[in-house]
């Protein structure tokens, strides 16, 4: 699906000559969101990002503060489960 935006050209020209791409902002945008508010999955962001690893995606959310927090006590506790569903 494409989707579009309007705004005055001189703002756009202002705000390219910063980040580049306004499409592609706007999309990196929509995604983190998507994800920090669990619409989306990480696997979902990596497709529609295009990106070639899982590091790749986890990096991008790092730094728009997208990441969730993933402390060693969680990581245990989902193997624990993880282990007692194959079971």
């Amino acid at each position: 699906m494409d989707i579009g935006f309007s705004m005055p050209d001189r703002l756009a020209e202002r705000l390219e000559e910063r980040w580049g791409s306004l499409s592609d902002r706007a999309l990196q945008a929509v995604v983190a969101d998507a994800y920090r508010e669990e619409i989306l999955t990480l696997g979902e962001v990596r497709q529609i990002l295009g990106h070639s690893t899982r590091m790749e995606t986890e990096k991008f959310l790092k730094e728009r503060g997208a990441l969730f927090e993933y402390s060693e006590e969680e990581l245990q506790k989902d193997v624990k489960r993880a282990r007692e569903a194959r079971a």
